[in-house]
């Protein structure tokens, strides 16, 4: 098989977080469309994430983050975003660059994105395409405009796994029945 000088792994890679980019952007501008909610999946310690020490202690590899109602200052430049959430009633700042996502997913229309994401220790510890961890859900909804609605007030079940440790959490949980 001829080399590939070109790389078009990599320039699909870049393409690929293009377009988690301008969604991002838009959605920082006007607020998120319809139904639209995110899960992003990033490696914790990838150059450039800045996360709180406690955050980072409780996920030391990988989390994965849920934009739907309560987050606040979305910021989107062409490296990375910053957006705030709270976890356990607890306001933080995260500041990801795109190239520590390894996954953006949008359950209202069954769109994902996957990214291989290089790290020091993942190329000589991992095999190509093993996730360094299975993924945490934390979830953050943004505050509603008006009076909270019946299911805004319900706590889904995954904060309470989230908490035990690394634990697989379905999405099919996340999904309007």
């Amino acid at each position: 098989m001829a080399d590939d000088h070109i790389r078009y792994d990599i320039l699909a890679q870049e393409a690929l977080r293009g377009v988690m980019r301008k969604v991002l952007a838009e959605v920082a501008r006007t607020g998120l469309p319809g139904n639209h909610h995110f899960f992003i999946t990033f490696l914790t310690g990838a150059p450039g994430v800045r996360v709180s020490s406690r955050l980072r202690e409780r996920y030391p590899e990988q989390m994965t983050i849920v934009i739907q109602f309560q987050y606040w200052d979305l910021k989107v430049s062409d490296t990375g975003f910053e957006v705030g959430l709270s976890f356990s009633d607890v306001p933080e700042k995260l500041e990801i660059p795109f190239s520590a996502v390894r996954g953006f997913y949008d359950p209202s229309v069954n769109f994902e994105l996957e990214f291989d994401v290089k790290t020091e220790t993942s190329a000589d510890e991992e095999p190509a395409g093993q996730p360094a961890s299975e993924p945490l859900a934390v979830v953050a909804e943004k505050k509603p405009e008006k009076k909270k609605t019946a299911e805004a007030e319900k706590k889904p079940a995954v904060t309470d796994a989230a908490a035990k440790g690394a634990e697989v959490v379905s999405l099919d949980a996340f999904r309007k029945k």
